[in-house]
Parts: structure tokens; sequence; C-alpha cells
């Protein structure tokens, strides 16, 4: 039945329904439109069934208002019940003196069925056309009193929605109490059909139908009648008593003051017991801060990350949340505890490791290790450079800040939020020392080399400290440098090189005694990106005696 549960055989009475019909349309033998008096009586005898337990199920309703000592609100809902049983009534009523007239109008009763009404045993079982010219509407040549049927049936169906509204029922509840009694525009599956596209409700239930088809239509509208009287009596029934909470599910609980205790302290906790209702643990709701938070077999998990706050001098920020849980005692209403809950949150301590984290190198890739143990597995961290830039490296905690001020602050975030951050001072790279050298090893400048060297290497040496801390942006080069043979304290011939020099342009005429005068104009450093990039501000000058 519409809107409610349908018993086993009410199942069966219905798809025997279907399986005549469809044999009614191939103009079978009488023997086949008896059975609609077999499935007519079936439905009959289904719907009192069905009327006697929702009778029985406001009787229960009431002893229980009773017992819960006739609450107001309790009250309340027995009179909209009450209300709901005597609508339902009447338009059952009504629905059967349609039927009794559909038998009037066709003939009325059998000999010796008259004083029993037995349906059974009609004069118009085989009559196809006075119950359908009865219903059809006035415009299509008929009598016109399917219109009020379909009214009736309509009107019903909104009575149920109204007064189950007005008793807090939600809209998904609304839903299930559609009309009864639709055109074929109207309904789902005969708007597709063709054939019947376009029909009234009176034309495709009564036209060209024998008199026991269409008492057994009407049943059929009888018992989706009750079905919604059966589903709105449970929606009602639930809110009998919705004030009572009835806590079956109680267990201890130990809330410890911390988990990780060192040894040769106190362990403390607190133990107290916790319930819960067992029935109500799938529909129980559970937030914090009005975000909603998981819930399995009644207990909720609270879950977020703690951002930083104004700390006190010991490194710590109180902070509180509120914490709610909802619990629905049926019919749309609700009951929330609602409690705030403190917690501290400490200052996380950053801890920078590398070879100098006093001061780092300008443009260069000074790489650091940062991490902060107090966060552990949930650290995941990010960066950012004010005055620089912040590139992370491949491991949890590693990055490599380029500075490109006087001062760099590096700022630690984990998971998006922000922990801390941490002020460098920003040193100049330090400038490197120009040696020379010739095939056979490094020139000792104070003895000189022979006249005739044919090359000479110009070696730009970083400063040791620094190749030690940054080997990788510590890669020098004599990009341009000058050379001069002076002869006589007068220059005899000069050239142009980078650092490595050949020597023949300017000392085929050279003498012993004459000095090779070197200037150093420009020297370039390849970064840790592999990046060339010229030294600021470097002039060097060398004298080589030749012997």
């Amino acid at each position: 039945m519409a809107g409610g549960k349908e018993t086993p055989r009410q199942k069966m009475i219905g798809m025997m329904y279907l399986v005549l019909t469809a044999l009614l349309a191939l103009n079978v033998s009488t023997t086949v439109l008896d059975k609609f008096a077999f499935i007519n009586q079936s439905l009959e005898q289904a719907n009192v069934e069905t009327s006697t337990r929702n009778a029985q199920t406001l009787t229960g309703m009431t002893k229980s208002v009773e017992e819960k000592g006739n609450r107001k609100e309790d009250l309340d809902v027995i009179a909209a019940t009450e209300q709901l049983r005597a609508k339902t009534q009447e338009v059952l009523a009504s629905l059967e003196e349609s039927k009794e007239t559909f038998v009037q109008i066709t003939g009325g009763y059998s000999e010796g069925a008259k004083e029993t009404k037995d349906r059974m045993h009609i004069e118009g079982k085989t009559n196809y056309d006075k119950v359908g010219h009865y219903m059809m509407p006035k415009e299509d040549g008929g009598d016109g009193n399917g219109a009020a049927m379909q009214t009736l049936l309509n009107g019903y169906a909104e009575f149920v929605r109204d007064l189950l509204k007005k008793n807090g029922a939600d809209e998904k509840e609304l839903l299930k109490y559609h009309k009864l009694a639709l055109d074929a525009n109207e309904d789902e599956y005969w708007k597709k059909d063709p054939n019947q596209r376009g029909k009234k409700w009176s034309q495709l239930n009564f036209h060209d139908s024998p008199t026991h088809a269409a008492l057994a239509t009407v049943s059929e509208f009888q018992a989706n009648v009750l079905g919604y009287e059966t589903a709105a009596m449970d929606y009602l029934k639930k809110r009998v008593g919705l004030k009572d909470l009835t806590f079956d599910d109680i267990k201890p609980v130990v809330m410890p003051e911390s988990r990780y205790v060192a040894a040769g302290t106190p362990y403390v906790a607190e133990m107290f017991i916790a319930a819960s209702a067992s029935g109500l643990n799938d529909q129980i709701k559970m937030t914090y801060n009005g975000s909603s938070i998981p819930v399995v077999d009644g207990v909720g998990k609270v879950q977020f990350t703690a951002t930083p706050g104004n700390y006190d001098k010991e490194g710590n920020s109180r902070k509180t949340f509120e914490a709610a849980i909802t619990v629905p005692l049926g019919g749309g209403l609700d009951t929330t505890f609602i409690d705030e809950i403190e917690y501290f949150v400490s200052r996380p301590v950053i801890q920078i490791q590398s070879q100098s984290v006093q001061a780092l190198y300008r443009n260069c890739g000074n790489a650091l290790d940062v991490q902060v143990p107090a966060l552990g597995n949930a650290y995941n961290p990010s960066f950012t450079a004010k005055g620089g830039d912040a590139i992370k490296g491949p491991d949890r905690g590693q990055v490599t800040v380029v500075p490109n001020a006087r001062k760099v602050t590096l700022t630690v975030s984990s998971n998006g939020n922000v922990i801390g951050s941490r002020d460098f001072g920003v040193r100049a790279i330090p400038a490197p020392e120009i040696k020379v050298g010739t095939d056979q090893g490094e020139v000792n400048l104070k003895d000189g080399i022979p006249a005739k060297t044919p090359r000479l290497f110009l070696i730009a040496e970083p400063d040791p400290s620094f190749k030690e801390f940054l080997p990788n942006d510590a890669k020098f080069i004599v990009a341009e440098a000058e050379l001069t043979l002076v002869s006589g304290g007068l220059g005899r011939g000069n050239m142009r090189s980078g650092s490595r020099v050949n020597l023949a342009q300017i000392t085929r005429n050279a003498r012993k005694g004459d000095i090779i005068s070197i200037e150093i104009k420009k020297v370039q450093r390849q970064n840790f990106r592999k990046q060339v990039e010229d030294f600021p501000r470097f002039q060097r000058f060398i004298s080589i005696p030749l012997k």
C-alpha cells in the first residue's frame, strides 16, 4: 500500500489485480471476471484487518500516555492521531458508498445475496459500461462522478501532510504522502504511454471496467488510504514520550592527564561512568564549534589542528571550543547538550641545524634543517622567507634559504598554521684569493718564473671556511685579466685573457729581470643553481719577476 508497509498477502493481492487487469484487456471469459470478485473480497478483508490494527495502535498510544502522566505534549499527539483516524474513517465511508452505488447502478445483488449484500454475487458482473459512464468526465459524455472521488483522495493526502507538518515532520517525511489519484500526465509511468497520455484519472481507472473490477479498484484506493494512515500513525507514535531519554549502554571511562608518563613520575587520571542510548547511536550528531565530527557507536572523535595564540611567560596559550551532542527524540524534536572545553596550546620550539645559523651568505643556497620536535609525526612544514627565497627540500624540515637583503626572516608553518619565525643576519661572500700557476705547479711570486714560460693559470681560490660551508656556491673563476710586460720600468707589451694565459704573445723578447704585471679585472662565481654571476667590486694586482 502506498505510504505504508504491505503484508505478504497484500502484495499477492496487488499482483493478482495487475494480472487480471491485463487479462481483462484481452476480453477473456466470465470465469476470469469472477476472479475480480475474489480480489475485491480479499482487499476488503485486508482493509478491515489494517483498520483494526490502526485502531489498536491508537489505543496503545493512549494507554502509554496515561502511564506517563498525561503530559500535555503527549496528549497533543493523541489528539492529532484521533483527528487522523476520524478523517480516515470519513474517507473510507465515502468510498464504501461509491462501491455500493456501483452495485446498484449495474443491477444490484443477485437473488439470495440481497440481505447479506455479498458482493461476490451481483447482477452486473459482466457490465462494462455503467460504472465507466458514471465516473467519466462530463465533457466526455459521462456523469462526472469521478472528479469528486479524485478530489476526496487527493484531499486526504493533503490533510495528512498538513497534520504531520504541524507535528514537526520534515520535508523528507512529507514527501511520502503524494497525491493518491493522479491524471495520466501527472503519473511518471502513464505519461510515457502514448495510449494513455492525456487521460483523466477516472478514465485510467474506470473506462470499460466491469463492475467487480471497479469495486476492486476502489478497494485498492481504500488500501492506499489505510497505508497513509498507518505510516502517519507510525510517525506520531514516535512522538509520544519524546522527552524520555533512556541510557542503556553504560561503560567505565578513564581520562588520563597524559598518556605519556616519565619513569618515576605519577600517572594521574579521572575515572567515571559514561552512558549512551544504544537505540539512538546511529542518529546522534556531535559537533565542535559547529563543525560535525564522525560518530561511531555513540562515540565521537574530535580532531583538529591547534593554532598559535597569545602565549604566556611559560609558553602556553589557553583556548576553548564548544562541544555539542544532539540526541534525536523522534518526530523532529532534538535535545542538545553543550559544554565549553578548555585546552592549552604550547609554543612549539623551532630547532635549526646547520654549520652556521647565526648568519647566512647572500645569494647563496644556505641549507638548513628545521625541526619542531613537539609536533612529532604531525609536522608537515612549509617555509616562507622575507628578504630572500625559501626552497623546500626533499626531506621533511629541509629548506634552502637564498638571502637577497641584509637580513632574512624565515617563517615556519605546519599544515597551514604558522609555528614561528627566525631572523638571520646576512654575510657578504668572502672574496677569493688569486693564485698563479704554471704547468709545473703554483708560482712562488717572490722567486718568479723562467722568461720562456709558455702559459700561466690564474686561479680564484675560495675562502676555506666558505668553501667548507657552501661548496656548491664556492666555485670562482677569473673571467678577465690584463697582463703587461714591464722592461726597464716601461711597458713593452700587453694582452687580455681569462683564467688561462698564453704568454707567448708578450714574452717573445722578454729578458731576465723583466716583470709580468697582472691586473685581475673581473672574477665570476657559479652558484648552487649553476648560474654564473660577476663577483662585485673585485680587483687585484700581481707582479711576477722573470728569471
